[in-house]
């Protein structure tokens, strides 16, 4: 290992040399506090910034093991020592020059409180994994301005944000103590039959449609019906009431603009944890939740669509269906397909999102158009058939039809962004006004048949390069000649978890696509390595920016590729 001082001596001596001779800074340097790692080396300024490492040991950072000795804990801790780096970067990164000269950044955060490979922490150490922009002149070596960046800025960054002596413990605590009791939230649900549980208090709108954060002025706090609401003792925080959602068929319904979409928003995000102040921090989902939506001329690889749509013109099967420009009602029922063998158990379902005639065929429609001239079996048909048979329960937002209630196990109406509990009444309602609608979906959902990738249907290399993956914000990523596009899943929150989406596609390919196993054995092998293993198993380098998933964003992802066989 090399001193610090023999780096700063270093960079002077490589002042105004080409770019490309920053490579020999590559290695391990010791300060007097903390080790730094540089890992990868930029070829020029205008590429992607510089990978590196810092690694304080416990004897200086001086963390209290009891702020990471839980799993839960052990995340927020990771994610708060992340955000707090972002914010002291941001003070020092500058520009320095041409390119990225002078950034200094890690991974970009949003409200989530998700398990990174930005930090880590130990009983011996703290590690934190970023970037830094090298400077330059043109494409020549800034010598002395890298050394201020490295041997300065760094070490003052290090103190600033990485040490609990520089920290404020009372959000340290409150951080840790706050994801831990949302994760032990989540895990009672199954306990008392319940899919959801919506916190008194909850601040559920958001500032707009592209930020997340709260909204603060107007905001009015969730209150829970009282007949559905129920009581926690959290580790931490205590008593905490709130409304929960019981297993089966859950109608949220009310006029538009009273809140119901926001409400099945807050329930999408609620698979994850929040940060304190975010308003959901006690909006929690069943990890197993996904959401459904129609998505007009998505790709789809011999899915069985059967339960829902049979007896295409021409005599074209939907048994194994497959179509590179899929319609809203096929897009739809493959997703819920592809989510059931991917082991969904609970569907998150809006109409504004969804596709009508999948939804409902009336008693009018069906006078009109007899059932054999109709290949789509709408899901008013099946979503109960869904919970008997399988056990999978829907949570479906409905402003437009009420023959729902004729399914539904619990109704529930936003009224000025507040819920009341009206299942008594919609019932009421079903009894006295029959919709005279016949029921098309037989007496079974239907087989769900898991299907077995083709290894070389999915090809990584672009040219001369074995592995080409580019992401594009959270809607799309480059893979190999392919572009994968989720712009329609809407449980990737951050770009981290569709980069390491990416590369565990082509960890996929290397370790258990062989054309013998399934599309749930595959699911099933690349979530239990990473997490035995950690989210590095997907790289070769220590890459500080990829953030976990879910086995469903992985499922969709691969499900978009267009080149994608299965047998």
């Amino acid at each position: 290992m090399t001193h610090s001082e023999n780096l700063h001596q270093l960079l002077l001596q490589l002042d105004d040399r080409g770019y490309k001779a920053y490579k020999d800074i590559k290695g391990r340097y010791q300060f007097p506090h903390f080790t730094l790692i540089v890992d990868r080396v930029q070829g020029d300024p205008f590429a992607s910034p510089s990978q590196v490492r810092v690694q304080i040991p416990q004897s200086i950072a001086d963390f209290p093991p009891e702020l990471y000795r839980t799993p839960s804990r052990e995340i927020a801790l990771r994610d708060y020592l992340t955000r707090q780096f972002d914010r002291v970067a941001k003070t020092m990164s500058d520009r320095r020059g041409t390119g990225n000269s002078g950034l200094i950044a890690i991974t970009q955060v949003g409200q989530s409180v998700l398990e990174r490979t930005s930090a880590f922490i130990t009983d011996e150490l703290v590690e934190v994994r970023f970037v830094v922009g090298l400077p330059a002149r043109g494409r020549r070596i800034s010598g002395w301005q890298a050394a201020e960046m490295l041997c300065k800025d760094i070490p003052q960054l290090v103190d600033d944000a990485l040490k609990y002596k520089s920290l404020d413990a009372t959000a340290i605590q409150q951080h840790v103590e706050t994801v831990e009791d949302a994760d032990w939230l989540r895990q009672q649900l199954d306990e008392r039959e319940l899919v959801a549980f919506v916190a008194d208090g909850a601040i559920l709108p958001r500032m707009s449609g592209v930020n997340d954060r709260p909204l603060r002025d107007d905001a009015i706090p969730f209150q829970s019906p009282e007949a559905l609401r129920v009581t926690f003792t959290c580790p931490n925080r205590g008593v905490v009431t709130g409304m929960g959602i019981s297993e089966g068929v859950t109608l949220i319904v009310g006029g538009g603009y009273h809140g119901k979409s926001t409400l099945l928003g807050a329930l999408e995000v609620g698979v994850y944890n929040h940060i304190p102040g975010d308003g959901r921090e006690f909006v929690v989902t069943r990890s197993s939740a996904v959401k459904i939506r129609a998505e007009d001329g998505r790709s789809i690889a011999s899915v069985d669509i059967s339960p829902f749509i049979n007896q295409l013109p021409q005599g074209r099967s939907t048994r194994q269906f497959s179509t590179p420009n899929a319609s809203g009602s096929t897009s739809q029922a493959a997703n819920i397909i592809e989510a059931l063998e991917a082991d969904a158990q609970l569907l998150l379902v809006d109409e504004d999102t969804a596709a009508t005639n999948f939804m409902i065929r009336d008693h009018r429609m069906q006078q009109l158009i007899a059932k054999e001239k109709e290949p789509i079996t709408p899901f008013i048909d099946k979503v109960r058939q869904l919970y008997t048979d399988y056990g999978v329960s829907t949570l479906l937002v409905m402003g437009g039809s009420g023959d729902y209630f004729d399914v539904a196990d619990t109704v529930i109406a936003m009224d000025n962004f507040q819920p009341h509990d009206v299942t008594k009444k919609a019932k009421a309602i079903a009894e006295q006004h029959k919709t005279e609608r016949l029921a098309e979906g037989g007496t079974e959902f239907g087989d769900i048949a898991p299907r077995i990738p083709s290894p070389e249907s999915i090809d990584p290399s672009r040219g001369q390069r074995e592995v080409k993956l580019k992401v594009r914000d959270v809607d799309e990523v480059v893979f190999g000649t392919e572009e994968i596009d989720v712009a329609a899943v809407e449980q990737i929150v951050e770009k981290g978890q569709l980069r390491a989406i990416a590369q565990a596609i082509v960890y996929a390919k290397r370790q258990c696509i062989n054309g013998r196993h399934t599309m749930p054995e595959i699911l099933n092998r690349v979530m239990a390595d990473i997490e035995s293993n950690g989210l590095d198993i997907l790289s070769n380098l220590p890459e500080g920016d990829l953030v976990l998933f879910r086995r469903f964003e992985l499922a969709a992802a691969l499900n978009r590729l267009r080149t994608l066989k299965v047998r």
